[in-house]
């Protein structure tokens, strides 16, 4: 049994800490509603899911998104057969997304390399086109799936639960409400709680083992260490984090779409990882959450907000300052996103995290070779 160290459980306590406060320090930077901080804990959990595949065995799969499209379908099937309550919905979805991965990746990890990452492609864009065009009558096409008031909902019909009589049905909680910020604090303990998991691999010798896989696979295999088993249990786990996910954004909105499964969300998990840190703990939640503010804040940011902050400027100045900048916002926020990226990828090739790690120490080591200087004696 795997057991954390004080150190651990510190960063673990302050992880809770942070994401428990997010209302507090988010409202400075105008993104304290609770909408987007369910975005950004559901994507937390993506990118941690990811990042036990991609950081730990350095497997970099291009295919996510169709576990997280699995989750989400899964859930609001379970909402319109069964109940309107989360919990079976939640972990309905996670066992189907685990056996889909479980499938999928028995047929991709005959792979390694760039070659493994383009059959996760390929069974990606599949799932795709069959939810978009082929499986209609279980995914409803690009319209999506939607709740109706007269759907059986089964279990709900047995226990005698009311749906509600004007509109839709909404999710619940053991029969209580999820909307607003209770909706984004039970994503947020699920987010502190697939954290906490992500702590037991890493330490745990199933983690070691993952690490020397991604370190020099074939050694493993000439000592008689069979690495399959191990790396599709990864696989495995990383796509339940994704159905989790998927699931959470299916209870905060009550829909699942085939966009969910485009190569573009597999993507965006990837720049979160790689921004933030791939193998870090913090790194891949620090990643998306950067991309999530961009993409909902930064890319709010117009020509008028533009002027209203540089209105110290001259005249002459300020247009064309105003002029440059609206280029990297609003619409252009993928400009920005992309810089940053390089930046990144040339200047911190281990990402924000590990930057700011070797950032401190170098701080810290001038600091105490400064202190370590004799003064000079002052000439009596």
């Amino acid at each position: 049994m795997v057991s954390l160290s004080r150190t651990d459980l510190s960063k673990l306590a302050i992880f809770a800490a942070i994401v428990l406060t997010m209302p507090i320090w988010l409202a400075p930077f105008g993104a304290a509603y609770p909408g987007l901080m369910q975005k950004f804990a559901i994507y937390a959990i993506f990118a941690i899911g990811f990042n036990i595949l991609f950081g730990l065995t350095g497997y970099l799969s291009f295919g996510h998104a169709a576990f997280l499209g699995v989750g989400s379908y899964t859930t609001v099937w379970s909402f319109k057969l069964l109940t309107m309550d989360i919990l079976p919905a939640m972990a309905l979805a996670v066992v189907v997304t685990g056996i889909f991965a479980l499938v999928i990746g028995y047929f991709c990890l005959r792979r390694t390399g760039i070659y493994f990452s383009i059959l996760t492609l390929a069974f990606a864009q599949m799932c795709y086109s069959l939810a978009y065009s082929v499986l209609t009558p279980i995914t409803n096409g690009e319209t999506g799936l939607l709740l109706a008031k007269n759907d059986p909902r089964v279990l709900d019909a047995l226990f005698g639960a009311s749906a509600s009589t004007d509109g839709l049905p909404h999710p619940t909680l053991l029969g209580g409400s999820i909307s607003g910020y209770t909706g984004f604090y039970i994503c947020a303990v699920l987010l502190i709680v697939s954290f906490y998991i992500s702590q037991l691999i890493f330490r745990s010798p199933f983690g070691l083992a993952l690490r020397g896989i991604k370190s020099n696979q074939t050694r493993m295999s000439y000592t008689g260490f069979n690495t399959k088993p191990y790396t599709l249990a990864a696989f495995v786990i990383s796509g339940m984090f994704a159905g989790l996910a998927g699931a959470l954004l299916s209870v905060t909105d009550p829909l699942a779409g085939a966009e969910r499964m485009k190569w573009t969300e597999s993507g965006n998990v990837v720049l979160m990882t790689i921004l933030g840190g791939v193998g870090t703990l913090y790194g891949p939640v620090v990643g998306a959450w950067l991309i999530k503010y961009f993409e909902n804040i930064f890319s709010a940011i117009n020509t008028n907000i533009l002027h209203s902050f540089l209105s110290f400027l001259p005249d002459g100045l300020e247009q064309v300052v105003v002029a440059v900048l609206s280029k990297f916002v609003g619409e252009g926020w993928h400009l920005t996103l992309g810089l940053l990226f390089v930046l990144i990828v040339v200047f911190l090739p281990g990402g924000l995290v590990e930057g700011s790690q070797r950032l401190a120490r170098w701080l810290t080591g001038r600091l105490k070779g400064s202190g370590a200087q004799p003064h000079p004696h002052p000439a009596e």
